[in-house]
């Protein structure tokens, strides 16, 4: 059984009408959930599911087989029942602040060209990457890097590509410890600016904000050396 992905169309949908395919204390398995499962460093979505006569707390989502996304209950929580009608309805705050991370991240890793990106997480309160990099820009370079891309309010828009044309272009990937799902037939690319000159493109299945200016100022608050050739990167959401 498969989970059809919402928040793929529309990474702001905060709640969806939805039916129960399976219910336990492992997870709730949903047909259709606007819940991101946790994967390549986003945490996974937390929220409740309410229906007519109660709800239950989900405290994550977490991928299952295939594109299933299990929403995990809390502990001694109410479940409904298979073939029920339930909403689901998304933590907003946590969520958000992870679309507006998740593209400064994007956009850090625009300021680093040819730099393989070796890890990464993405959290509420502070993120990070880490680059097979010699030596890093300074903080202060690339505070202000970065907020002038922000600043500039560049479009973020998404597109697929067959998995034939992402291997006629592997350096689109970025990535070295994560390589993009394969066996579905597509990829779905994330762009930062314009098509004709972007400030980023690369294969992700995360969520984003839809413009740069969304995303407020950041901080690379710190910078630190994870061993030779592995440089990692801290920033945060200034002011909050």
């Amino acid at each position: 059984m498969t989970t059809e992905l919402l928040y793929r169309d529309d990474a702001y949908l905060q709640a969806a009408a939805a039916r129960v395919l399976a219910a336990g204390p492992e997870g709730i398995l949903l047909d259709r959930t606007p819940f991101y499962a946790q994967a390549g460093g986003q945490p996974g979505d937390a929220g409740l599911l309410r229906w007519a006569g109660g709800e239950t707390p989900i405290l994550k989502a977490i991928k299952g087989e295939a594109d299933a996304v299990l929403h995990l209950p809390a502990e001694g929580a109410a479940l409904p029942a298979p073939g029920m009608a339930v909403e689901a309805v998304l933590d907003w705050g946590p969520r958000h602040r992870h679309m507006r991370m998740h593209t400064a991240l994007h956009l850090l890793c625009s300021l680093i060209p040819g730099a393989g990106v070796t890890g990464g997480q993405i959290g509420a309160e502070r993120s990070r990457l880490d680059f097979d990099l010699a030596a890093p820009p300074a903080k202060e370079t690339l505070t202000e890097a970065l907020n002038a891309l922000i600043a500039a309010d560049h479009p973020i828009t998404e597109h697929w590509i067959s998995e034939a044309e992402l291997e006629a272009n592997p350096g689109l990937v970025r990535t070295l410890s994560v390589q993009p799902p394969r066996g579905a037939g597509r990829i779905r690319l994330v762009r930062i600016g314009e098509p004709a000159a972007p400030v980023d493109l690369q294969p992700c299945g995360g969520t984003h904000v839809r413009r740069t200016g969304e995303i407020g100022r950041v901080e690379v608050t710190k910078l630190e050396n994870k061993g030779k050739q592995n440089r990692r990167v801290y920033l945060v959401l200034a002011g909050e």
